[in-house]
């Protein structure tokens, strides 16, 4: 419902409006040789015709993390962009309103409400946008790719990944991707949001990540349905006992899956089998757990941020706002009374 909100809210407002990423701003212009000197750097070339000229107003905001960018972009104009073969990412192409039309090698996809695509790295891809038209733009690194695959595989593909290049918006994994990116779309708007989290923020990549591999077709999609195993609860004990001595580090699903010794897809299932959650979601749980064991047996002059960068935590604002979420009253409630208990 939010999603749809959103959209509507977009597609009332003027060519020149950029309602979505709006604090996150990279490149605003009306100008054409401005417009295509900043595209050139990041190795696109752009083409607008005479006749379209007085339309453009051109706005690409977006936030990067640290294998993918998540962006927002309109033109106000038809245009045309064409990715050289330089660039060596993946793009997920949404509109949320107006159409577009990718091309890579001899695949067109024509993209509105009810369908995004996927384009592939190293080679020309080609983007014509319509006038008054505006999408997600999700940028996916080769190398984060790659990363996540052998994770799951539990081996180092020998191919570049080559998916189907339509997506189906309104059903499956298509509509989960369209409301996760206008969730965090909105979030990433306030300064406060948990997302700005680092290791929120190394999720949401692993998120946007491993669900184009487990849930959309591709070349690789067959090796990872054959990877169920019988039950083997050691990969889980092992991946815990990761966990538990590492819970102030930035442990990602890489680490787990080194630690664990099975492919990720096998200690996906075996958590939810065993412990009821995923693996990050355990990693969540047992941090602010034990955040709280500190902040209860705290020695005098300690403070909670003190205790709470020890765990892990990095931005104390986010982090107020999930313990007292978690566990009904503020850090430095839990701190006073764990003194008093002292004291008594």
């Amino acid at each position: 419902m939010q999603a749809l909100s959103t959209e509507r809210r977009i597609c009332r407002m003027s060519p020149g409006t950029a309602p979505l990423l709006e604090r996150q701003k990279i490149f605003h212009s009306r100008d054409a040789e401005q417009t295509r000197a900043f595209l050139r750097g990041k190795e696109f070339r752009f083409e607008v015709l005479p006749r379209d000229l007085p339309g453009l107003d051109v706005h690409i905001n977006g936030v990067y993390l640290p294998g993918a960018f998540i962006g927002y972009i309109h033109y106000g104009t038809a245009v045309t962009v064409r990715a050289t073969p330089a660039r060596d990412d993946y793009w997920i192409q949404l509109p949320v309103c107006g159409s577009i039309e990718t091309t890579t090698g001899r695949a067109s996809v024509a993209c509105d409400a009810g369908h995004a695509a996927v384009c592939a790295p190293m080679q020309e891809n080609v983007l014509r946008s319509a006038a008054g038209s505006a999408r997600f733009n999700v940028s996916l690194t080769r190398g984060a790719m790659a990363r996540q695959l052998t994770a799951l595989l539990g081996d180092v593909p020998r191919q570049l990944v080559a998916f189907e290049p339509s997506v189906d918006m309104g059903s499956g994994y298509g509509r989960s991707l369209g409301r996760l990116l206008h969730f965090a779309a909105h979030e990433l708007e306030c300064e406060d949001s948990m997302l700005w989290e680092p290791h929120a923020m190394a999720r949401l990549e692993e998120l946007l990540i491993t669900g184009l591999l487990l849930s959309h077709p591709h070349n690789y999609s067959d090796a990872l349905r054959r990877l169920d195993r019988p039950v083997a609860p050691r990969d889980v004990k092992r991946a815990i006992e990761y966990i538990q001595a590492n819970l102030a580090d930035g442990v990602t699903m890489t680490d787990l899956v080194e630690q664990s010794r099975v492919p990720g897809r096998t200690l996906f299932k075996h958590f939810r089998d065993f412990t009821g959650v995923s693996p990050m979601r355990y990693l969540s749980n047992a941090r602010y757990e034990r955040v709280r064991d500190a902040l209860r047996h705290a020695q005098p002059g300690d403070t909670v941020s003190q205790i709470a960068m020890r765990c892990g935590f990095t931005h104390m604002g986010r982090f107020a706002v999930e313990y007292r979420q978690r566990f009904g009253e503020a850090p430095s409630t839990t701190l006073a009374q764990g003194g008093r208990g002292r004291r008594a």
